[in-house]
């Protein structure tokens, strides 16, 4: 029997995460590592002590924003990002597992604040239906290291 990689345990992890989702269009993931340690987790969906778009609007989701983006949802590399913060651990040079690319709002976020590697499983560009993904390409141009994961 063969031991899973910590590339393939952070991303199903990921995937479950996803699952605790509270979102109606999409279900996220993310995990940040470092040094083969778990620092911090996140998925999308509202900031805790708001409304839970899947309750309070379980047909539609929450109100769009003046450009058309869900108005309550954090992204789930931002949950994870924003929690690490809050409990005072560098996300410096860690590695970042999401289940779906980072938008490029996201991309700023995650190259400012140092994080180094990224590994996704699922396209934003295609789940947005943009002709690229402009955050990976973002990440890329400013030297992030951003890899598209396969499962085995």
């Amino acid at each position: 029997m063969s031991k899973p990689s910590f590339d393939e345990i952070y991303m199903e992890l990921a995937e479950n995460l996803a699952k605790r989702s509270h979102c109606v269009k999409a279900k996220v993931g993310a995990v940040l590592t470092k040094d083969t340690r778990i620092i911090s987790l996140g998925y999308n969906g509202p900031p805790a002590g708001t409304n839970n778009c899947d309750e309070e609007w379980p047909e539609v989701g929450c109100p769009r924003d003046s450009k058309g983006s869900c108005s309550l949802a954090l992204h789930a590399e931002q949950n994870a990002i924003l929690y690490a913060a809050k409990n005072n651990f560098s996300v410096e040079g860690s590695t970042l597992y999401v289940t779906l690319s980072p938008c490029i709002s996201c991309a700023r976020v995650i190259f400012t604040t140092g994080i180094k590697k990224i590994y996704y499983l699922n396209s934003y560009a295609d789940f947005k239906g943009l002709p690229t993904d402009e955050g990976v390409d973002f990440l890329r141009k400013f030297g992030v290291e951003v890899v598209r994961y396969v499962k085995k």
